[in-house]
């Protein structure tokens, strides 16, 4: 073997009983083509089947064909308007047809799509935008956006669109990126995730997880800002299936099923929180899909014993993923469930994916904990504009002879003897809620920053089953109320970060080691607090 050949990074060691289990998982090669630009596959789909439908939002529907020639003209006007081959555009539009056509005009112009929400603060979207150097804007809401946003180019995209039959002249591959997902950060500053055009094609084509066929009809239910809108909105679209709309921005169980219903939908995603509110409100929404995803943080297993009971098995998939992986790492079929386990493994690794989990340098044998870390085709390139956290999240590591690039995930798992991963948490502070990954230092951070804020710890209460962020403020004036505070960070944050309830105190417990004693808190000061109210329609969340 010459140097060049010779595998580089940390050797990782295990017993053969360890080594034997990670090659048995992590058999899950396939073809696909690797090198294929997303807009490639699709106009490949589109030349196939010209008059299938791609995508349907009530009684509205493009084709195949409309869809693509729509895009082309779009993409043509932003190259004529100077947008450059891999740059950036944010996109802002309300989930519809129009939103589908702006993303594809993107990816044909060999840039790049930041998708972000109207709602968030504007110190928040310019922190992004320059992070990802973003200056292009396609939206809905031109006047509103172009007032916002004074120093980019922002495009309409609204009323009636036109078709173009040639693509643009742009080289697109598999490596080029597709998007850039922003994430919590626990040091205030959002993380932008970059995604490749592999990494989609990998998620879909081929799945393990769920039947991704001409026939499959996938619900689109995620806002787009949220990285299951990936998998929702490329898994029909790249199999020659149909994209289903859901046509609110909030979800309402009971419209939920008409929409599965009315559409014939066969595959859908729903982050935990939502499953469980289904199972106990609207089960029969989903009576009638062929699959139903559900992940996205800690599963309820009253729940899931219920879903299981009504559908039976074969319907139920357990997903598990972070954005840097691209939307899924592993699956799990639900089929049944082990008497007094408590136990839901997130399942074995999907298609073109490896997972490790590892002590130190180790890979851990079966019943063993470790840090989980994901390898393949799905992992991004890293973060934009953070080589430092890149380099410490994305490490190469020798594995069995060979140089694997690794992403250090930050949860913990064990292996399970038939090689099913068991999720076990995490030791830092990011936690899930409604599917979004949220770092409470980031809340923390900007709580710290109101110029009369002292101290401040951020926690999560599950009081009477519902997850919600809970903040403890020690406040230097006495004029400073939970109100004001809210309206702080709600200048900041985006409207998942803001804490469900703040509590001012007038210090912070700490416990024998001199950390804030979260839990004396929550006791003291949950107990008589009333639940939230639950609202009537519910947003659909992200699992970053």
């Amino acid at each position: 073997m010459s140097a060049l050949e010779r595998p580089t990074g940390n050797p990782l060691t295990g017993t053969d009983e360890a080594l034997a289990l990670h090659r048995r998982i992590n058999r899950t090669a396939a073809d696909y083509p690797r090198d294929s630009s997303v807009p490639a596959l699709f106009a490949a789909r589109a030349a196939r089947t010209p008059d299938a439908p791609a995508v349907v939002q009530g009684e509205r529907a493009y084709t195949y064909g409309q869809l693509d020639r729509l895009s082309n003209h779009l993409a043509h006007r932003l190259l004529a308007e100077g947008f450059a081959p891999g740059s950036t555009a944010g996109v802002c539009l309300a989930r519809s047809p129009e939103l589908i056509v702006a993303l594809l005009a993107v990816l044909k112009c060999g840039g790049a799509y930041l998708p972000f929400d109207v709602g968030w603060p504007d110190e928040r979207l310019h922190g992004l935008f320059t992070d990802a150097d973003c200056r292009w804007v396609l939206t809905d809401r031109h006047e509103q956006l172009s007032r916002r946003l004074g120093e980019c180019q922002v495009l309409a995209v609204e009323g009636e669109l036109a078709g173009s039959a040639s693509a643009p002249a742009v080289d697109v591959d598999g490596g080029s990126l597709a998007y850039v997902n922003f994430t919590s950060g626990s040091t205030g500053r959002p993380k932008g995730v970059a995604v490749r055009h592999r990494s989609i094609a990998r998620l879909v084509l081929g799945a393990r997880f769920a039947r991704l066929e001409p026939d499959s009809r996938v619900l689109q239910l995620a806002p787009v800002t949220f990285d299951a809108a990936t998998f929702e909105i490329w898994g029909p679209l790249l199999n020659g299936g149909t994209c289903v709309l859901y046509p609110e921005g909030l979800v309402r169980l009971s419209r939920l099923g008409r929409v599965v219903d009315e559409h014939r939908v066969t595959v859908v995603f729903l982050t935990t929180a939502l499953f469980n509110a289904l199972v106990d409100e609207a089960p029969g929404a989903l009576d009638g899909t062929e699959t139903v995803l559900m992940g996205g943080e800690l599963h309820s297993m009253p729940h899931v014993a219920a879903a299981l009971e009504r559908y039976g098995p074969g319907r139920l998939v357990h997903v598990y993923g972070p954005t840097e992986a691209t939307t899924f790492a592993t699956y799990h079929p639900v089929d049944r469930l082990v008497p007094d386990s408590g136990l839901l493994p997130i399942g074995t690794p999907i298609q073109n994916t490896r997972l490790y989990v590892i002590d130190g340098d180790t890979l851990c044998e079966p019943g063993r904990t470790g840090e989980i870390c994901l390898a393949g085709d799905g992992l991004s390139p890293g973060y934009v504009g953070m080589p430092d956290l890149t380099a410490e999240r994305f490490v190469d590591r020798v594995v069995d002879g060979t140089t694997e690039r690794l992403y250090r995930t930050g949860d913990h798992g064990t292996l399970l003897p038939d090689g099913s991963l068991v999720f076990q948490g995490r030791e830092d502070d990011q936690v899930k809620i409604n599917g979004f990954r949220i770092e409470l230092g980031e809340v923390a951070h900007h709580l710290d920053r109101h110029p009369s804020v002292r101290r401040s710890h951020v926690t999560v209460s599950s009081a009477r089953g519902e997850r919600a962020l809970v903040a403890f403020v020690v406040a230097d004036d006495q004029s400073v109320t939970p109100a004001s505070l809210r309206h702080h960070l709600r200048t900041r944050l985006p409207a998942y970060l803001v804490p469900a309830r703040i509590h001012l105190c007038e210090a912070l417990p700490l416990t024998a080691t001199g950390k804030v004693d979260g839990r004396a808190l929550l006791t003291a000061y949950e107990t008589h607090t009333p639940p939230p109210a639950t609202p009537a329609a519910l947003p659909v969340a992200s699992r970053d």
